[in-house]
Parts: structure tokens; sequence; C-alpha cells
């Protein structure tokens, strides 16, 4: 450990005492100016915005670290309870111009930088995105940890710094072609390297049991391999509140730098390898792939976070009360975010027993009244199971502690049912068969106190499906939290027009308490409003369209005042831009056979990423390509329709994509998505949603009312209903509109030059086994889509749709998500935090 190798001399009082950091704008100029020609040695030859935006994020880091270090502090002598988020990911985006805005300087420092013949968006554009998740499930832990310091709770973030965050995707040739996304290839201005706290994670090895001089047994885990772990701080803003939480991210690191023996011997490769595979661990963010589950790498990584988290949490703990443990439950909290941090629930049992000699029932008394899980998923395929030969392996000492929980779970089961044999087999956290399993989740429900899902009918789904026997056992455990966004970096920040408007009317509570925007819902009626509305949209729709020429040659052929159709998120087949294409293809067929006067102008904007390894996926992304170059080179479709696949997808693409949203895409097959977060996003930017009664597409419906929603597709009980005897064949002979979509494709029209290439997607709309069921809806969505071009030609009407749904946005604020997991799970006090120069 490196604490042990070096003394930290403790400095005194007057060394930390430092002047006010100012807030005016000649302030922000004599810091920005300082870092820029001391710190980093720029001249006026410089003409990288890089590092004019390095010297602006240090001035602001600054400002945040007075606030950080007091929050800290305040914690630390208030003695608060704590939570602790664990997750696998966390999808920052952009950190300049958030900080800016929770500081309430953005106003100020924008007057500085202009003054000094800057722009500030050319140094916003200028950070590369911190894209540490794959999609839904890192951003929302993103949004998570933006509400809890904005509500002031003592919530402390754990995760992996990636090396390599999420690929950059580049398309060649109308095929996704990934790019290492080496983020930290300049460093990150923002995070701390905080090495006194580093920790030793185990691996392989073997146990042995040993005896103390009181007679009692305990385990020791032995002859492993060990990485350390080594954190970097991030700070996390609370909104205009002088609350600034912390991000700990784990770097793995070599226990030593490398094996001097082995290199004297001449064989350098040998002696740095350890070194190398050490720090592999941190390297790169495992791609999003249920597919991809049976990878050891992933369960390293997964091992690492929990036991690196825990070690940092009881080690603290010990540093003030010792080895009493007593009250460590009353003070401590961990939420799981998913199934990938479940190994923490086995862990914290191994650090509580083997290190700290509790007993069984005290560890797990404290564990179990600890540990909370949210389910993200209702695919089976994506709940985690590992091989029981792995993780013996890699992880014995906690196989163990996972037999023994299960096999007392067990005995708890059959005592509830005597004699259910059957269910004590679906029960069981160990899957039989050849190849013995752990079922991850199952750990997860057994060792917590919480279970929910993330969406209403999310839950329900949980209760009655996946999760039915669990929930029959201990109904208490099981609640719902309906996700949410930050409307501080969702419309605050991404939409600054908008909002101003906003603000103008109704005041600025809304930043902090979405409800507010209720009172926009008269203003829907006042025509000068919705003219201001509309006229800001445009702007955004022009904003959007100048961004994406300066990346794509093909936006040349969006038109500003077509309906600007969005859908944007991971490409999977439940998520169905299958569907969305298959519309395109027939606004297509129909516009070449019978003219555009039935149709509105539409471009439909399509973004997302494929896992690296999900064939279909990346199928569906050649199609949605070559369908785009037949139809944006075709001149009976100028400025009529247009299709455009946006490359590269990521957060900062998502804060313009959002205020130029007309139609929200949300069409997954009914019961297959939790929740989703970018239909919320899109509503609180005014978008409306054509949507399945999926995930949380139903609470937006109810709250905005069925009028101001297009609502088409099967419901998941319908789904359920005709899965044995789903008929596509017979669906495509009774639809003529079909049956020219699928000529169109089946004839190769689309890969005229690449015969057979789509032969996998057609298959897969035909096949009667087909788990999305794409054309059952085929009908109800052209439908929907029909009523959506109705509804933009009177573009009065179409804007008060749009000022009703921001207006109902209120419910999708994580900040009251966030209360919710408080007032029901955490139960944190809030701790405001008075900034001493405030």
């Amino acid at each position: 450990m490196p604490s042990n190798k070096f003394v930290i001399s403790k400095p005194k009082l007057s060394i930390i005492k430092l002047p006010e950091q100012g807030m005016k704008k000649n302030d922000f100029i004599d810091d920005f100016k300082q870092y820029y020609v001391h710190l980093l040695g720029r001249d006026e030859h410089c003409r990288s915005p890089y590092y004019a935006s390095e010297a602006l994020s240090q001035a602001i880091r600054d400002r945040l670290m007075e606030r950080w270090k007091e929050t800290h502090q305040h914690y630390k002598s208030n003695d608060c309870r704590r939570l602790y988020y664990l997750s696998m990911e966390f999808l920052m985006g952009r950190s300049l111009s958030n900080a800016m805005l929770n500081l309430g300087v953005t106003d100020t420092v924008t007057q500085a930088m202009y003054d000094l013949g800057i722009e500030i968006e050319e140094l916003i554009s200028a950070e590369q995105d911190a894209g540490l998740g794959n999609g839904g499930l890192g951003r929302l832990a993103a949004c998570f940890i933006d509400s809890c310091a904005t509500l002031q709770l003592p919530v402390i973030g754990y995760g992996l710094r990636y090396e390599y965050g999420m690929f950059t995707q580049t398309i060649v040739n109308g095929e996704q072609v990934e790019k290492p996304d080496h983020w930290l290839r300049f460093g990150n201005v923002w995070e701390i390297e905080r090495i006194e706290y580093s920790h030793c994670i185990k691996f392989g090895g073997h146990t042995e049991v040993h005896t103390d001089e009181e007679g009692h047994q305990y385990s020791h885990w032995i002859s492993s391999c060990n990485v350390l772990a080594v954190p970097f701080d991030t700070p996390i803003p609370g909104y205009k509140n002088g609350t600034v939480n912390s991000l700990r991210l784990w770097k793995a690191v070599a226990t030593e730098e490398f094996n001097l023996d082995e290199f004297n011997a001449g064989d350098y490769a040998e002696a740095v390898a350890s070194k190398i595979t050490a720090e592999n661990i941190t390297m790169v963010l495992y791609p999003n792939d249920a597919n991809e589950n049976g990878k050891e790498l992933r369960l390293r990584q997964q091992y690492f976070l929990a036991s690196a988290s825990l070690q940092d949490v009881v080690s603290h703990w010990i540093a003030v009360h010792g080895k009493n443990f007593n009250g460590f439950a009353d003070k401590n909290c961990f939420q799981l975010n998913d199934t990938h941090p479940s190994i923490a629930i086995a862990e914290l049992m191994r650090l509580l027993m083997d290190n700290n000699r509790l007993t069984w029932d005290e560890a797990w008394a404290i564990t179990k009244n600890t540990m909370a899980y949210t389910n993200h998923t209702l695919l089976p395929e994506a709940l985690e199971k590992w091989p029981v030969r792995l993780m013996q392996r890699l992880l014995p000492r906690l196989m163990e502690i996972i037999f023994e929980i299960n096999a007392r779970f067990l005995a708890e089961v059959s005592m509830h049912w005597p004699g259910d044999g059957e269910r004590l087999k679906r029960m069981s956290i160990i899957e039989e068969g050849p190849d013995k399993h752990v079922r991850m989740a199952y750990l997860a429900i057994v060792g917590s106190f919480s279970v929910n899902g993330v969406a209403q009918l999310h839950s329900q789904l949980l209760q009655q499906g996946l999760f039915k026997d669990f929930y029959e056992l201990w109904p208490h455990k099981f609640n719902n939290k309906t996700n949410g966004v930050t409307p501080r970096r969702w419309l605050a920040a991404c939409n600054p027009e908008l909002a101003s408007l906003i603000t103008e009317t109704i005041g600025d509570h809304w930043i902090t308490d979405l409800s507010e925007l209720k009172k926009l819902e008269p203003y829907a009626e006042d025509a000068k409003f919705r003219k201001r509305w509309r006229d800001i949209k445009q702007v955004a729709k022009q904003r959007l369209i100048d961004y994406k020429k300066r990346k794509h040659p093909m936006a040349l052929h969006l038109d500003v005042n077509a309906i600007f159709d969005v859908q944007v998120k991971r490409i999977h087949e439940y998520k169905r831009q299958l569907l969305n294409v298959l519309h395109v293809i027939y606004l297509y067929n129909d516009i070449k056979k019978h003219g555009a006067v039935h149709h509105v102008p539409r471009c439909v904007l399509i973004g997302g990423k494929a896992a690296p390894g999900y064939r279909m996926a990346k199928k569906i992304i050649k199609l949605i390509n070559n369908v785009a170059n037949v139809i944006n080179s075709d001149p009976d479709m100028a400025n009529q329709l247009a299709l455009l696949f946006l490359p590269d997808y990521r957060v900062s693409a998502m804060e313009k994509i959002c205020p130029g949203a007309d139609l929200s895409e949300q069409i997954s097959t009914a019961g297959k998505e939790a929740s989703g977060t970018g239909n919320m996003k899109l509503m609180m930017n005014g978008a409306i949603t054509i949507g399945t009664l999926d995930g949380a597409n139903i609470e937006i419906r109810e709250e905005v009312g069925d009028e101001n929603f297009f609502l088409f597709g099967l419901t998941e009980e319908q789904i359920e209903e005709r899965r044995g005897h789903y008929d596509p064949l017979g669906i495509i002979s009774q639809d003529e509109d079909l049956q020219s979509v699928m000529h169109l494709l089946e004839s190769g029209y689309f890969n005229q030059f690449e015969p057979g290439l789509f032969d996998d997607v057609i298959d897969s709309i035909k096949s009667p086994h087909d788990p999305w069921m794409t054309i059952a809806d085929f009908r109800s969505y052209i439908d929907a889509q029909q009523r959506v071009e109705d509804a933009y030609r009177d573009q009065d009407h179409w804007t008060k749709m749009s000022i009703i749904n921001c207006a109902n946005s209120g419910k999708f604020s994580t900040d009251r998500t966030i209360n919710e997991y408080n007032r029901d799970i955490w139960k944190l006090t809030p701790q405001p935090v008075k900034h001493h120069h405030q």
C-alpha cells in the first residue's frame, strides 16, 4: 500500500488558508490568463482551443475545490448516514458547461471569454466526452449523482476509470467501424489522483482455514495475484447550493512496476507482462452486449470495483470507529446499479468476517441491511451468470461465501414451501447443470433489503415474471422507482433559449423543482407565447442542421421546416430501429407512386452504437445507411424525405439533438424496455412521443394525456398471448403496403451491388419466432405516423402539443426519482453546506 511507503506530513493551517476565489468577470479573466500563460505555457500564437478550454476549466475547478473541501468536512464532522452508489458505468459527458451552470457563472464566464476574443462554445466543444458508459444505465448514474448533489444528500459515486471509453463509431461504406476512444489521451483536468487511498485487490490463489488465539476459525485467502486500485476523484456540484459531492473512479495498477530479475535476465517483455495484465482491468469499457458476458475480464472488472469501493468504506469506518461495527448499517447504505456490482454482497461478508473477525450472523445482518439492488432489464439473457469453475479459479474465497449464502437461503425457502423441489431449483443462486453457474441477480435479491425496477410496468413485470418466486417470498423488498433525467443538463444547459423563455414566464424554480413546469400549461393557449416557442424550436432545428453539416455531407438534405423525427439510442433489435426503417421505406415508396401531396416533409434522424459483437445490430446500421443513400440521392425526395444516420452518438451529441427534435421515437416491443430516459429528455424539450405502451412511455402518456401522445402497437399482454401463434407471412399477405416494402427489400433495391446482404434481416422479419414481433405492429405504426403528419400540418396545434409535453415533464426529473429513493430506501438526511463566502 502506498500509504505505508511514505509519511504525509500534516500541513499547518496557515498553509491551506487561501484568499477567497472571486466570482466576478475580471476574476475569471485574471485566473484564465494565469493558467493559460504560466501553467500551460501558451502565448498569442497558440491557435488550439484545447489549451484555452484547459485554462478555463482550471479556473472553474478552483471554485469547485473550495466547496468540495467544505462539503467533505461537513459530512465528516456531522458523522451523517451516507449512500455509496456502485455502478460499472458513469456516462458523464462534458463537465465544463455543467460546472459553470451549477456554480451560477455561465453568463459571467461567457462575457469574460468574449472580452478576451474567445467563443465559449468553442471551449466547451474542445472538451472530450467522458464516455464511461454504454447508454441509458451509465447516463442515469450520471443524472443520479447530479441530483444527489443538488438535493444536498451525502452520496459518493463509485465506478471505474476506463482508459478507453465507449468506442468512437465511424461509418465506412455504411457499416459501423469501431475506433478506440482514448478520452484520457490529454489527461483530465477535472480529476484528482488520491494515491493515499489505494487498496489491494486479490485474484486467484486459494483459501486456508486458520484459528486465532481465542480458538475462533477464520478463512485466509493466500497465494493470490494482487492488483492495486488507485482512486481518482471528480467533483460533482449541486445547483447553486455550495454542495460538491464526489465521484470516485478506480484505476488498476500493478503492485510492482515490473519484475527486475526478469528484466536483468534480458526478458523485458516478461518483466512488464504482469503490469500490463493488471492494468488491463480498467483499460477498456466493456461493450454492453448480453452475448459478451462470458468474458473473464468483465468479472475481474466487477470484482475490482466492488472490492475497492467496499474496502474504501470499511477502512474509513475503522479509522473513525475502530473495529466496532455495531452502528455500521445505521450509517452506510450501498445502491447496486444493476446486477454488475452484485458481487459486493459476498465481498462485504468477506471483509467483515475474514478481515474483521465478525461472525457469519453479525456480518450477514450488516450486509442484508446495507445493500439495495436496482434491476434495469427484462431480458433474461442480460441477467449475468458466471460459471462456478471460473469464480472458483478467480475468486475462490468469494465462491465459498456464495455457496454458504445459497445453502442458508435454500433452507429458508424450504421452510416456507416444504417439499417444493422445483421451486428450490428455480430459486437457487447456483444454477445446476453440467456447467454450474452463479445467478448474480439472485445473489443481489437475497443479499439486499430493497429491490426496485425503474418504471411502473417494469417493476410489475419483475414481480409477476422474472422474480416472481422472490416476490412471493419477500413482497416487502420490492418497489418501483421510475427513472428520470437531470433538468440542469437536459434543459437548462442544452437548450438555453427555451430555458430563458420558461424562466421569464414562470420564474426559475423549475430548475430544482421540475413540477413547476406545470405552470406553463395555460400558456399553450396564448398565441404570442406559442409563436415565441415555435421560433425557438426553429432556431434549435437550424442549429442542429448546422452542427450536422460540419460533420456529415448528407445533412444538406435537412430542411428546417420538415418534421424532425428522431430515434437516438443503442442499436438493438428490441428497440426496433428496424420498424422505423420499414416506415421510411413505406414513405419512400408512397411518394414515388403517388407524389408527396399526402405527406408532410420529414427528416428522419437515427443514431446509436451497436455492441461490437452484435452482428444483427450492425447489419441494421448498414441497412439504415443504404436506405439513406437511395432516398437522399433520389431527386423525387428533395425537400420531402431525408434519412440520416448520425455517427458516434454520445452525450454531447444528444445535447444538440434534444432541442431540435419534433418527434421522439420510442417504439420498443412492449414489455422489453425497462424504462428509457431518452424519451424523457426529448419530452422535456418539447418533442412529442410516438410509442408503444412500454417502459416509462406509459407514464409519459399518463402525464400528457392520450391526445398529446401518438400511441400504437400491441400491449405486453397481447404480445405474450400471440407468442405461440405469431404468423408474419399472414400479416404480410394481408397488407399491400407491407408487401411493397418487403418487395423492395427482397428485390435488393437497397443493396444492388451487395447481393444477399440483408437476407438475415429479411429472414428475421418473416420468422414466426421473431421475439420482437417487428411487423406485428407495422400497420398500427403506419397509421400512428399518419396521425403525426395530420397534427404537424397544423403548426399552431403542434406547438400547443409541444408546450403541453414540456409542461408535464416534471415527474421525469431525477430530483423526484432521488427523493423517492431517499424516502423509501436510503433514508439520508439532507446536509445543507454553508459555503464560507456565501
